[in-house]
């Protein structure tokens, strides 16, 4: 399969029409300052909104986010209620933002919950 991407002079030539990002370390991120880990996943909605925003600014038509694999369903049972109110909380507080824009969100992967 061919890359596709858009010519971007202002970067010098081809970007690309979709992105990837893995995102990992914000429990990790939280320790290593001395919190407690959901206040480091917390931080990462910051990181999500940051990375939406600027890839609307470039162009970018996909976005793709990796945000819950399936070890981590193997975490502490509250950690992972969590974070899923987290994700439920982010996608209510953004969705004026998201319909404005006209985003497109899709579920991949495996959705149903471990067990």
């Amino acid at each position: 399969m061919a890359k596709r991407s858009v010519q971007r002079p202002d970067f010098g030539g081809p970007f690309p029409e979709h992105l990837a990002v893995i995102m990992d370390g914000n429990g990790r991120w939280a320790q290593e300052r001395a919190l407690r880990r959901v206040l480091g996943h917390r931080e990462g909605i910051n990181s999500v909104r940051e990375i939406t925003t600027e890839c609307a600014k470039l162009g970018v038509k996909s976005l793709t986010l990796y945000a819950f694999s399936v070890e981590n369903w193997k975490r502490p049972r509250a950690e992972v209620s969590y974070l899923m109110g987290l994700l439920r909380q982010f996608l209510i507080d953004e969705r004026p933002t998201l319909m404005e824009n006209g985003v497109r969100l899709i579920a991949i992967g495996r959705i149903a919950t471990a067990g």
